[in-house]
């Protein structure tokens, strides 16, 4: 194997100390709204093939290059990642471009632990509310994974891998040759047709016009050398999590750090923030703090005082029992959302 090419594969990057697991008290912080993206309505409709030539996409805008899980606090991808985003009366439909210098890949059983692989994974949650979510991730041979989360893994939640989405389509195309590291390539493009008869544990119908769901992208890329002619991964070297809208931290079953996507008739529709987006942090910072006032106190707690925030005034209330509570956002004294100790957000 010649020096220049083991040294373009090696990926002549420091490796990075594996980040500890994320506590309550890191997720206690205010976090700022996250990423939106405006998916227009498709005028004509989209062959699933992996190629994003066809006169379907040409209008729909890139979302931003991916960053790191964590944000800013970690380096930038090394490679771009970019996502589209549209749909019709049958379906959403995603596209995304993936730059890779090596494309390989390896599992190709439906349902494997596709992320062992370098993949690409989409996230929804329809209706926001954190439990209840979708799935999907695929590699680039194609092979896909999808799976529902009861709740997510923190709140106990379970995967369903036998949950199946009714309709799916996907397809990869490879710019360049996979799974020969005797050239360079340069990476690979997939469509997902994700139909919303295949939304129906999610979501009770399917989206209309100004409507906004909760979704997010990750792709996760392994360090790799060149040994007897094969791609294989740093012994001991974490995976890289690049994601559209950065969590803060290496988890990405956060669903209530995900991305906005908002639902347009027409291309050149401005996004609009979730006007609930205060209220859902301030939630979501009141779980995480309950959840540490009950591991020293073995109870949780009904007095804003023990939780270590600065709450709004007159904007949260709070009941508690020994092995519960629940937490309102009031708008003049009415509670408008409310969170309880599984992280589940329910609209009142």
């Amino acid at each position: 194997m010649p020096r220049r090419l083991l040294c373009l594969v090696a990926l002549a990057v420091a490796a990075v100390a594996p980040a500890a697991p994320p506590t309550d008290a890191d997720m206690t912080g205010a976090f700022p709204h996250p990423k939106g993206y405006v998916a227009p309505r498709l005028a004509e409709p989209v062959v699933i093939d992996g190629d994003l030539a066809d006169k379907a996409w040409a209008t729909v805008p890139w979302s931003d290059a991916f960053a790191d899980i964590e944000g800013d606090r970690r380096p930038a991808p090394r490679h771009r990642t970019r996502v589209k985003m549209a749909w019709d009366d049958e379906a959403l439909y995603v596209a995304a471009e993936l730059v890779e210098p090596h494309v390989w890949g390896t599992l190709t059983e439906h349902d494997s632990v596709i992320f062992r692989d370098n993949d690409f994974e989409l996230f929804l949650d329809p209706d926001g509310d954190n439990h209840a979510y979708g799935e999907l991730e695929l590699n680039t041979l194609n092979t896909t994974w999808d799976l529902l989360l009861t709740k997510p893994y923190k709140d106990g939640g379970k995967a369903v891998n036998a949950w199946e989405i009714t309709g799916l389509k996907t397809a990869v195309k490879v710019q360049g040759t996979l799974n020969d590291p005797r050239d360079t390539d340069t990476g690979w493009t997939l469509e997902v047709r994700w139909p919303w008869a295949g939304l129906k544990e999610l979501a009770a119908a399917p989206p209309k016009a100004g409507d906004r769901w909760r979704i997010n992208f990750s792709r996760v890329e392994w360090d790799v050398v060149v040994e007897g002619g094969k791609y294989k991964k740093v012994p001991g070297r974490d995976e890289h999590n690049w994601v559209w809208s950065p969590q803060g931290v290496i988890d990405m079953h956060r669903p209530e750090r995900w991305g906005y996507v908002q639902f347009a008739a027409a291309p050149g529709e401005a996004f609009r923030p979730d006007p609930e987006w205060e209220a859902r942090d301030w939630l979501h910072r009141v779980c995480y703090a309950e959840r540490i006032h009950r591991k020293k106190a073995g109870r949780y707690t009904a007095e804003p005082r023990d939780l270590g925030l600065m709450l709004p005034a007159g904007r949260v209330a709070l009941g508690a029992t020994r092995t519960g509570f629940e937490a309102s956002w009031l708008a003049d004294g009415k509670p408008t959302l409310t969170i309880r100790d599984d992280g589940r957000v329910v609209r009142e």
